[in-house]
């Protein structure tokens, strides 16, 4: 079964269809009414679009929702997947939080010794031009400790996405350092004006403060789960920043378009 659409062609205004209508191959969809996003909506909606994205395995992932919180389980053959699922759900509107409790399980074909896999990590690092050299792997029974130091997180973030496309890693303990910031009012300063700069934040709504030794405390409420991921985002891209404390709540309405 396909999980995409093609062959839409060109969408041409109809002057007789009211505002919030749109036709497909000869059929009135309406679109934009207002109603109530129940949780058993929240999980259907999810699961569809886990169906959609052609990079997860939705056959195999089970959804539950409640108040927001979406939980997956199941039984996924790589990583990849595993993560894939959990980015998929998190950008569904009304979901405010996402537990990926989906298992790994590496078919045989996939199966490494821990010195071959520990090879074809590092092999996938060194092709990595963001990752530097100062980055180390090791592999064990599948799981891929990534060790060493870096200057952002972002070059960390490389290296964990990297290593999970390779084929044999059930998981990844990331315990890559980074530089830590000589002065935390600095940051606290550029991490509010990027806020600001974002057009999706309503930047008077949060809060940031910056301490010695990289730690950052952000606060306040965003209307969704993808404004919070640019808020923290946003902070993960100042120097010097080693960890970020997401105290961010998600205010998401309880309403949802609907189509009908």
């Amino acid at each position: 079964m396909t999980k995409d659409f093609h062959g839409f062609g060109s969408r041409r205004a109809d002057r007789s269809v009211e505002p919030g209508t749109f036709t497909l191959h000869g059929s009135l969809v309406t679109v934009g009414k207002r109603g109530i996003m129940t949780d058993d909506d929240l999980q259907r909606e999810v699961a569809a679009e886990l169906n959609w994205d052609p990079r997860v395995d939705s056959a195999a992932i089970e959804v539950s929702a409640a108040s927001g919180m979406v939980t997956l389980r199941g039984t996924v053959t790589s990583l990849r997947h595993k993560r894939a699922g959990g980015h998929a759900a998190a950008r569904v509107r009304g979901v405010t939080r996402v537990a990926n409790e989906l298992s790994v399980r590496i078919p045989d074909r996939d199966r490494r010794s821990d010195e071959d896999l520990s090879g074809d990590v590092l092999e996938a690092l060194m092709l990595e031009g963001s990752v530097p050299m100062t980055v180390d792997a090791q592999a064990r029974d599948g799981l891929v400790t990534l060790t060493g130091a870096v200057d952002w997180h972002y070059q960390r973030e490389a290296a964990e996405s990297r290593t999970a496309s390779v084929p044999g890693v059930a998981g990844i303990d990331n315990a890559i350092a980074l530089a830590q910031a000589p002065d935390g009012r600095a940051a606290a300063e550029a991490i509010s004006c990027a806020l600001r700069r974002d057009a999706m934040l309503d930047a008077s709504l949060l809060s940031v403060e910056a301490f010695s030794g990289g730690l950052v405390v952000l606060s306040g409420t965003v209307s969704c789960r993808a404004a919070q991921d640019h808020a923290v985002a946003a902070a993960w891209s100042a120097a010097g920043v080693t960890d970020v404390d997401d105290r961010i709540n998600v205010e998401h309405s309880r309403q949802r378009d609907t189509i009908s």
